[in-house]
């Protein structure tokens, strides 16, 4: 990863990034140029709003296992997997399909029968992507220790077998945890408390029972007779985040800005008067009925069984028929057959 200075919207005077540390798995980096405000969302976006993809649906043909259908089938979904190339599909919300296809899901198999005395341990790399969509950045379970075997997932003895069908959908961690693509994400900013956001609690000395960060080196530590600036704000941050290994972090940090980009350019066309009914766009939810006469609730169409006057339903006070006739099977004309 580039280690020079990055622009965030490639404008001057703009948030800017400088990365002080950087592998496969997690990043370090300084965020300045932007506000409190600014850094809290970006952290809690790309924990929690950036797409990736997850074991969702467990079809279970055989268990003979000692362990239950349930209990596999949550062991599933916490597997990391690939999804480098999530973009590439669909939300199963958002699909053409009844339930799932090869544009918005990965199909992942498991077969396992044990022949001999000997306990027969089943890993995440035993299950094989079967369906039509054979990307080696998606949909592979995450495999990271020295054996190259991946999460224990369950042991046969002699005579059991395992055999299912795993279904992994495109998600969000609002939606459920699985779907997380970090591990911790964290920033922090002003390691000397110049500002005073923190009382420390201290018996005697705060210097010396409460520790300094690394980062505290980075910045000048307050002067003895410092005047209190009541007016400074925190435009300095200290990011750390770091991935589960389905996405590489610089991805997950590119992915919460987008998410971002997205949320902010959605406002701004609601607002501007361009984005039509609040029901086109991500924001909108159900909508109530006009709200504006005297009788909104009883206008047409939104009768109730009980409306009186001349906003009542067909089964409403003050009229003898039906709907169906001016009179019932039962009785005659303006009676029932329970008069």
């Amino acid at each position: 990863m580039d280690m020079d200075h990055m622009m965030l919207n490639g404008q001057e005077g703009g948030p800017t990034v400088k990365i002080s540390a950087a592998n496969n798995m997690k990043v370090d980096f300084e965020l300045t140029g932007a506000d409190l405000a600014i850094a809290n969302t970006l952290r809690r976006v790309i924990q929690s709003e950036v797409p990736m993809l997850a074991i969702d649906l467990v079809e279970i043909e055989v268990n003979t296992s000692v362990l239950a259908d349930e209990f596999i089938a949550h062991r599933l979904g916490l597997i990391p997997v690939l999804s480098k190339d999530i973009d590439s599909l669909n939300y199963t919300r958002d699909c053409d399909c009844e339930q799932f296809c090869d544009s918005c899901s990965v199909r992942l198999s498991l077969h396992a029968k044990c022949t001999s005395d000997e306990v027969m341990k089943i890993y995440a790399r035993d299950l094989v992507i079967d369906s039509n969509r054979k990307s080696l950045d998606l949909g592979n379970p995450v495999i990271m220790d020295p054996d190259g075997n991946g999460p224990l997932l369950a042991k046969l003895g002699r005579g059991q077998e395992l055999k299912l069908v795993c279904i992994a959908k495109k998600g969000i961690a609002k939606e459920h945890a699985k779907w997380m693509p970090t591990s911790a994400v964290a920033f922090e900013y002003d390691p000397h408390n110049k500002l005073h956001h923190l009382d420390l609690w201290y018996e005697e000395d705060a210097q010396a029972e409460w520790p300094k960060s690394k980062y505290a080196e980075w910045e000048d530590p307050p002067q003895e007779g410092e005047v209190f600036d009541y007016h400074a704000v925190a435009d300095r941050f200290y990011f750390e985040v770091e991935g589960v290994g389905t996405l590489e972090p610089d991805e997950i940090i590119q992915g919460g800005i987008r998410v971002i980009q997205q949320k902010l350019a959605s406002m701004i066309h609601l607002i501007s008067g361009r984005g039509g009914d609040a029901m086109d766009t991500d924001m909108g939810g159900p909508k109530s009925p006009d709200m504006d006469g005297p009788n909104p609730w009883q206008d047409n169409g939104y009768t109730t069984p009980y409306g009186n006057g001349g906003n009542q339903s067909t089964w409403g006070g003050g009229a003898s028929t039906t709907p169906y006739a001016t009179t019932t099977p039962y009785g005659s004309s303006g009676q029932s057959g329970w008069s």
